[in-house]
């Protein structure tokens, strides 16, 4: 058996406006509010119905019992043991079925009609055992019950038992009571109405409170995305005393990343000044000990050279990691892909004219990397010179945004129409130095930069073959990538 899709997806929905409910402080106390209100105002509708009925049917009893009173006063036992009923004054009992009537009965146990009004003609009021007994019980008084009429409408009946001249009457009076049952209905309908349109008004109410009293918590998290996507550097404005001390602890933090990025920024000037003597230092004996003539020195000489070659990468790589990690503090640096795009394909066609390579790129309007411009500058710069040396003609390059999310990551595709890679060398490209042809320039760090880079921002690179034939390199940098500030909201 299988599911309605359609009450699935309805389901699906409500399913989504109660978590969201649940996972917002406006929704949470809207919603309680809301429960507080439907309770409280459902329990009063009906309280006021229930109250006003039992105004309306005490008034109609009094009526009805005033009628059965003078029934029962003004009713005589004439000398041959007739009864002769008084002349009430309501002309409606002197119609058939006008809805007021009333009715003598006379005995014990089950007692038989004697009079009854023109109105009923020639039928009852009727009525139970118990309203007998309850009747008997309250002697000389009116005691009120339901019936029906010979309408076989509802009707209110008031019946006083009287024992006189040793003989038991039973005087009823009963009165259609629709008009009443009718006024009650549109007492509760119109009071319903009321209540909920008081309720409406009371959630709205509280809605714009909420909304007004939670404002500074909703300009904070503004603040907060605006330094997230680098609009600003710290937060600014007047909050609540409440508030306030947020406010500061994030403004400190910054201050305090600010700073720290400094020093790490200090740190590796410093390092890489303090390495750069020493190396040339190295190199320039090197060159010296070239003229001599001992086969021993030259021998040292290119050990030297290689050990020099060997710590200048390692100084560079290590310099480099160190260089991220002091920028992946840096919440405030933006960069257009767009132009960065643009400036580095006409500059890879310019050094490659010879070649005559075409570099047909395409980007999503409005994309911004969330980073340094010279770490997009080494991804885009060391892929674009693989793709230029080793196509024959064609690159192609694309950057997107994935799609249905405002912050998300950078998809960069880098397509060439060389020779391309077979799968089981993709892994051996990324590594340090590795070089598969030696005879094309390059120093066999460009792709291992590349990556290094990349996981230093959380991503990710993948390599597979391109449609033009040769290599595809993707590169994905997620939560890095925000749309222009007035496309945010």
């Amino acid at each position: 058996m299988t599911k309605d899709p359609g009450s699935q997806s309805i389901w699906g929905s409500l399913k989504a406006r109660l978590q969201w409910l649940d996972r917002t402080l406006v929704g949470r106390m809207i919603a309680y509010s809301a429960v507080w209100f439907i309770v409280s105002f459902v329990v009063t509708a009906i309280g006021l119905t229930a109250l006003f009925q039992k105004t309306a049917l005490t008034r109609f009893e009094q009526s009805v019992g005033q009628m059965a009173d003078n029934l029962y006063s003004d009713t005589e036992i004439l000398s041959d043991n007739r009864l002769a009923p008084p002349a009430l004054f309501d002309t409606r009992v002197g119609r058939i079925d006008s809805g007021l009537y009333w009715q003598i009965y006379e005995g014990e146990g089950t007692p038989k009609s004697n009079l009854r009004s023109q109105s009923l003609w020639d039928r009852d009021i009727s009525f139970s055992a118990l309203d007998l007994a309850r009747a008997r019980k309250e002697a000389g008084r009116p005691v009120y019950f339901n019936s029906i009429g010979p309408r076989s409408e509802r009707v209110r009946a008031g019946i006083i038992y009287s024992v006189i001249e040793n003989r038991s009457f039973y005087f009823v009076v009963a009165e259609d009571r629709e008009v009443m049952d009718k006024e009650v209905a549109r007492f509760g309908a119109f009071s319903s109405v009321a209540l909920f349109v008081i309720s409406i008004g009371a959630l709205l109410a509280i809605w714009g409170q909420v909304r007004l009293g939670l404002k500074p918590l909703f300009s904070l998290t503004e603040g907060i995305e605006a330094l997230r996507n680098g609009q600003a550097s710290r937060l600014h404005g007047q909050y609540p005393i409440e508030i306030m001390p947020v406010a500061d602890q994030i403004n400190a933090l910054m201050d305090h990343t600010q700073h720290s990025l400094e020093r790490h920024r200090t740190h590796v000037g410093n390092l890489a000044h303090a390495l750069k003597t020493p190396l040339s230092v190295l190199m320039g004996l090197s060159e010296r000990m070239a003229y001599d003539q001992d086969p021993r020195l030259n021998e040292l000489r290119e050990q030297v050279d290689k050990q020099v070659v060997s710590m200048k990468s390692q100084i560079d790589h290590h310099l480099r990691r160190a260089r991220i990690a002091a920028r992946s503090s840096n919440l405030g640096e933006l960069t257009d892909l767009d132009s960065l795009l643009d400036e580095m394909s006409i500059m890879m066609e310019q050094i490659h004219h010879q070649k005559g390579i075409v570099i047909d790129w395409r980007c999503e309007e409005g994309l911004h990397f969330h980073g340094e411009k010279q770490d997009l500058m080494e991804i885009v710069g060391n892929l674009l010179e693989n793709a230029a040396i080793w196509c024959r003609h064609k690159v192609k390059i694309n950057a997107s945004l994935e799609p249905n999310q405002i912050l998300s990551s950078l998809i960069l595709i880098i397509e060439d129409d060389g020779p391309g890679l077979s799968e089981d060398r993709y892994e051996d490209v990324l590594k340090r130095g590795l070089r598969l042809d030696e005879s094309r320039p390059g120093s066999g760090l460009g792709l291992s930069i590349v990556d290094e880079l990349v996981r230093a921002y959380q991503g990710y690179i993948n390599l597979d073959r391109s449609a033009l034939g040769g290599l595809k390199v993707s590169v994905k940098l997620p939560g890095q990538v925000v749309k222009p500030p007035s496309e945010i909201h």
